[in-house]
């Protein structure tokens, strides 16, 4: 049996007893209308600062901004009332506790974000503490982090060494420890993920860490096949929709260029 209602709100305490439990899904979601798709199916919603390359074009997530962030999520809150909804710190947006806290006050205070995320591991322990402390609910990201990617390179998959993995487990636990409620571990070797799940608490979301982690989460323009530039490994595609627009576009275009809609049924 379901640890929750459909129609009743999920809250931190929702997904946490959910660990061990139940699988948690989770999807991403930019505005109203699918978020009001996704509402009735999903566990958790992340307005996730991917939005900045699947819908503005950009190279990667690091020009996405606070007010970006808010007019999407805003949006989400309006289409969604079942799921957890979670707010992805932007690039810059929390480089100190002060900083992030303002912030963060900032999402609760215009939106209806019951969470935040942040990316970054031990580092950013205290700044998690500080949040947490001040009654902002927080779910850390670690492993493959896109808002690092300049910084280290490239993406590149954690945990293939035995230290690496030793340093996304201490990471783990001592962002448990910190107070954040969840992690969300990215690109990371599935045993390693699957090691970090059985050795805390709280639950874990992995995209591309593999079965073992407590949920899962994916780019729903991703697995739905509209972002096309490139496909992850671990994305799996459960329809082709760009396929299917274009198909229906150029249907709708040869109605129109042939004189053929609008019909009298389409008509006042």
């Amino acid at each position: 049996m379901s640890i929750h209602t459909k129609k009743r709100k999920i809250n931190i305490n929702s997904i946490k007893k959910m660990k061990g439990n139940e699988k948690i899904v989770m999807v991403t979601a930019y505005d109203a209308l699918f978020a009001k798709l996704f509402n009735d199916e999903v566990d958790m919603i992340l307005v996730g600062d991917s939005l900045n390359m699947s819908f503005l074009g950009k190279p990667d997530t690091l020009s996405a901004t606070m007010e970006q962030m808010l007019y999407h999520t805003k949006a989400v809150c309006n289409g969604a009332t079942t799921p957890l909804i979670i707010f992805d710190m932007p690039f810059g947006s929390y480089n100190t506790k002060e900083e992030a806290l303002k912030n963060a006050i900032k999402v609760y205070k215009e939106s209806c974000a019951d969470a935040i995320k942040i990316e970054g591991g031990a580092d950013r322990a205290e700044i998690v503490r500080y949040l947490v402390q001040n009654g902002i609910a927080v779910i850390s990201h670690i492993g493959l982090m896109p808002q690092f990617v300049r910084g280290e390179g490239g993406y590149r998959v954690r945990g293939k060494s035995l230290e690496d993995a030793q340093k996304l487990l201490e990471d783990a636990k001592i962002l448990e420890e910190a107070g954040a409620f969840a992690l969300l571990l990215e690109g990371i070797v599935s045993d390693v993920a699957a090691n970090i799940t059985k050795n805390v608490k709280i639950p874990t979301i992995g995209i591309g860490a593999g079965v073992g982690c407590d949920g899962q989460v994916l780019v729903w323009s991703d697995m739905f096949g509209f972002f096309e530039d490139f496909k992850p490994k671990f994305v799996k595609r459960y329809m082709e929709g760009a396929s299917l627009i274009r198909e229906a576009l150029k249907e709708y275009k040869k109605e129109v260029k042939e004189g053929r809609f609008p019909t009298t049924d389409y008509s006042y």
